[in-house]
């Protein structure tokens, strides 16, 4: 079956169409210029900000003009992962979707359900004719995935409605209320190029992990390459000597590194050592983590010499520092049993020129422990040497149990599916909590259907959950309570 052919068929029609439209995250052109088109065609308002932003305004249908306005909000940017052995260019290429039974899986790359699902709906419900509703806002912001560019440049008065629900959460039959905040940290290591004269050079390489996201999956004990890579490496420096010509690791702050590969000098009688040590550490890995990397990668392979390697003591420094860089849940929520309060992700390293720089992310559902975190990982890079600057720091979303839109939404879902919904607080990272420094009057919840494996090319969205996450929206539109007299 092909993906328009999916019910609901309103819904899976504009998910087919985003597929095919490039929007990685900071390069939206091409999805914005759709969003506008989209409304020019059907003579809906619109306007767009200057960083992109777009808000598309519906009226109400007869007889529902005196309901409570609703704003629909997604994020029109994707994560760009892909499996090393796959040719996809993200800023020009559709994405190569396919059913997979209960599934809508794609081809070695993320899905860009996350959250091409939460646009798709939301056009669905702009383009509908028989649909009754209140006045509806697509909202839809750019560069989440990355920065929230679109959200902390959100203006206040770009949109009216007072009630705000958040189509970006990948868990169905849970309705979110609280999201952490966040912040980057970033060390940058100086170095001078050493010339390389002889000696023979391998590439060591960690590749197949799971990843995932580095909030709503960092308690889940996946492996990290850039901590599996480093800790072969100094247990190396234990076993021989070698010059450390690159290290590389990992794709975007906010996921947990897949994959990461170093290149390493030394001499022809240490080649031996090497391979004994790869024996050694590669049963180590599968012994640790068999159970939740099964795929897991782990090769040396022999390479040309490089020209130059990285100074010694910069070499050093690294090494050591992503050694003892926290990596993974810190702390657990006091107040909501289960949920992760506070959590840091080594995700990137990349070689420059000049230059080696490490990207970290921190977060947490309290202010002082996402700053205590970020410290901490700042105190370790200082340590060693390293330049090291904060960035794109953003609140939590602090939960409202007195909601009215969680109420009707809560008493919704029970009268149409017979069960509770759990209401709880994500640690992953939503729009919401800077919304509401804009915008201090929001009722708001987040749902959405069920995605797995976001944030790498395992991303797959569930067929069904998307059927009843549509009902519920439609259910909860259409018995949403008159304006209030304020």
């Amino acid at each position: 079956m092909e993906i328009h052919e999916l019910d609901p068929k309103p819904v899976f029609k504009f998910f087919s169409e985003i597929l095919k439209i490039p929007r990685p995250s900071k390069k939206e052109e091409k999805i914005v210029q759709y969003l506008i088109d989209f409304a020019k065609k059907r003579g809906l308002d619109y306007k767009v900000d200057k960083v992109g932003n777009v808000v598309i305004k519906k009226p109400a249908t007869p007889g529902m003009e005196n309901r409570e306005p609703v704003v629909l909000q997604a994020h029109v940017d994707m994560v760009t992962e892909k499996d090393t052995n796959v040719d996809h260019d993200f800023e020009k290429d559709p994405i190569q979707a396919y059913v997979d039974g209960e599934w809508v899986r794609s081809k070695g790359t993320t899905l860009g359900a996350d959250d091409g699902i939460g646009i798709a709906t939301i056009l669905a419900l702009l383009d509908s004719k028989d649909i009754p509703h209140p006045q509806i806002e697509g909202l839809f912001t750019v560069d989440e995935e990355t920065g929230l560019t679109g959200a902390f440049a959100l203006e206040p008065g770009f949109f009216e409605g007072k009630t705000l629900i958040n189509l970006d959460s990948e868990d169905w039959g849970e309705i979110f209320i609280g999201s952490a905040g966040g912040i980057n940290t970033t060390a940058e290591f100086s170095y001078q190029h050493k010339k390389i004269n002889d000696g023979i050079a391998y590439k060591i390489i960690i590749d197949d992990l799971h990843g995932g996201h580095s909030g709503d999956e960092i308690h889940k004990g996946y492996a990290n390459a850039i901590k599996l890579l480093d800790r072969f490496l100094v247990k190396l420096l234990y076993q021989m000597p070698y010059d450390l010509s690159f290290f590389h690791g990992g794709k975007l702050r906010n996921a947990i590194p897949r994959d990461a590969y170093a290149i390493i000098v030394f001499q022809p009688e240490y080649e031996d050592t090497l391979k004994q040590m790869h024996q050694k550490y590669l049963e180590i890995f599968k012994d640790e983590y068999g159970k939740v990397e099964p795929n897991l990668k782990f090769e040396i392979q022999k390479v040309d010499l490089p020209q130059t390697a990285i100074d010694d003591q910069t070499a050093s420094r690294l090494l050591w520092s992503l050694y003892g860089c926290p990596h993974g849940v810190y702390a657990w929520s006091k107040d909501i049993p289960g949920l992760v309060e506070t959590s840091t992700n080594l995700a990137t390293v990349r070689t420059e020129e000049k230059t080696i720089v490490v990207g970290t992310s921190q977060r947490s559902s309290k202010d002082s422990a996402k700053d205590d975190i970020a410290t901490m990982v700042k105190a370790v890079f200082l340590l060693a040497g390293a330049e090291v600057s904060h960035s794109d720091s953003y609140p939590g979303w602090t939960p409202n149990l007195n909601s009215k839109i969680l109420n009707l939404t809560v008493e919704t879902f029970k009268k149409l599916f017979g069960q509770e919904p759990k209401v709880r607080a994500i640690h992953a990272g939503l729009e919401c909590g800077l919304f509401l420094e804009k915008y201090p009057y929001l009722d708001m919840i987040s749902i959405g259907p069920t995605i797995k494996g976001a944030h790498t090319p395992q991303e797959s969205l569930h067929i069904p959950s998307v059927q009843q996450f549509w009902q519920l929206l439609l259910e909860v539109l259409e018995n949403m309570p008159e304006k209030s007299a304020n």
